[in-house]
């Protein structure tokens, strides 16, 4: 099956989930023609978002005024967030083919890196709302986002990996709680850089 049909199967992924999968479990993608034909460019979308909302409405945070930052300082974040993602994404498709062998599943890099991108697509269109950079925007439009990701996970991984039901719901269990810390612990990182003042100054 070529890269293309797999492109039209990742987008066909948001209205029939379960037909992508399953024809997805079909083929053996190639990890490298996945991520530069595909998942790159759902990764370049909440970045480029992100930089036209700041640069025209500024970041809110909840406080009186947007936060504003001067256009250098907007590129470097959103080159950051890029590279977080690209990282985030290329890593966890790693981790799910290292679990593989304890789950029984198929261990093919290809689907893994394009089970992943599916699950990661919602949000890639869902960063739409960067362009309004509000916290309540945010929230409103990610966390349910977010549930139809999971939602993904849980019903793609048993199919596309070719493993049992109860074997792919503890394997999804597990992505989630990698994912879970990376979150946290990139939380933690980013308050430690801008208190370093590489960021927004926080003023402590």
């Amino acid at each position: 099956m070529s890269t293309s049909i797999y492109s039209f199967l990742l987008l066909r992924s948001l209205y029939q989930p379960l037909a992508a999968f399953g024809e997805l479990s079909r083929g053996d993608p190639a990890p490298l023609a996945i991520f530069f034909r595909y998942s790159l460019w759902l990764l370049l979308l909440p970045p480029i978002f992100a930089l036209i909302g700041g640069a025209n409405f500024g970041w809110r945070l909840g406080a009186e005024q947007p936060l504003v930052l001067p256009m250098a300082e907007l590129w470097l974040i959103s080159a950051g967030y890029f590279m977080i993602l690209a990282f985030g994404l290329v890593s966890t498709a790693l981790i799910s083919r290292w679990m593989a062998v304890t789950y029984a599943a198929n261990a093919s890099l290809g689907r893994h890196l394009a089970l992943v991108t599916i699950v990661g697509e919602p949000l890639a269109v869902a960063s739409v709302a960067h362009l309004f950079p509000d916290v309540l925007v945010q929230v409103l439009v990610l966390i349910p986002t977010m549930i139809w990701s999971m939602s993904l996970l849980y019903r793609g991984l048993p199919v596309v990996l070719e493993t049992p039901p109860e074997r792919g719901m503890l394997m999804a269990s597990s992505l989630v709680a990698w994912l879970l810390v990376a979150a946290v612990s990139l939380l933690g990182l980013s308050m430690g850089l801008w208190v370093m003042g590489i960021g927004p100054l926080l003023g402590v």
